[in-house]
């Protein structure tokens, strides 16, 4: 900070010249040598020859700005409505994918599968990952069983788009944008019945 100061062009009235690395020395009484460091925005503090400290006075500040006006509650209006808005579209496809009809698999039929409404599906990696591809290839919804990095489980309806290194890039219908999926973080995939 010492080579700052003495680079500033504002101090050469001070007189200062360097003693040590950390040591700079004036010429300029200790008022006027205060009063130009604070115009070169620093904050110095007096010391006595004690090494007490003295109270220059009241230290110059910048002016207050007034707070930006708050908007009026008709400017917040549009912004509560699309916040609404967002939240009855994760509404409904929560509703869609806790209440979706899925296909009857061979492994449900004989009782050994997990597919029973409120349940997140099981199937195998192999298994997850042909039904991920074939529903990206035919442009289907499928449900899934989805567990977060914190360990959430949920339930979703995607539209998967695109299957490669281990991701499945889909239209999630739960939070009405496309995500991408860890496939090693889903738990299970079943097509969805189709509708009668």
């Amino acid at each position: 900070m010492r080579g700052e100061i003495l680079a500033d062009k504002r101090s050469q009235p001070l007189g200062l010249r360097r003693l040590a690395p950390t040591v700079l020395a004036a010429q300029a009484d200790p008022a006027a040598l205060l009063e130009g460091l604070r115009t070169m925005g620093f904050a110095p503090a007096a010391e006595s020859a004690a090494a007490t400290y003295r109270s220059p006075g009241p230290t110059p500040t910048a002016p207050r700005r007034a707070p930006p006006p708050r908007p009026s509650p008709r400017d917040r209006r549009p912004r509560t409505t699309r916040c609404c808005g967002a939240a009855l579209r994760a509404i409904r496809a929560g509703d869609m994918a806790s209440t979706a009809v899925r296909k009857e698999t061979p492994a449900a039929a004989s009782g050994t599968g997990t597919t029973a409404p409120g349940e997140l599906p099981r199937t195998t990696s192999a298994e997850t990952l042909a039904t991920v591809q074939a529903a990206a290839l035919t442009g289907s919804a499928v449900w899934i069983g989805y567990v977060n990095a914190d360990g959430a489980a949920s339930q979703r309806v995607i539209a998967p788009v695109r299957v490669e290194g281990g991701f499945v890039t889909a239209y999630d219908h739960t939070a009405d944008e496309v995500r991408t999926y860890p496939l090693h973080r889903i738990t299970g995939v079943a097509e969805l019945a189709d509708s009668p």
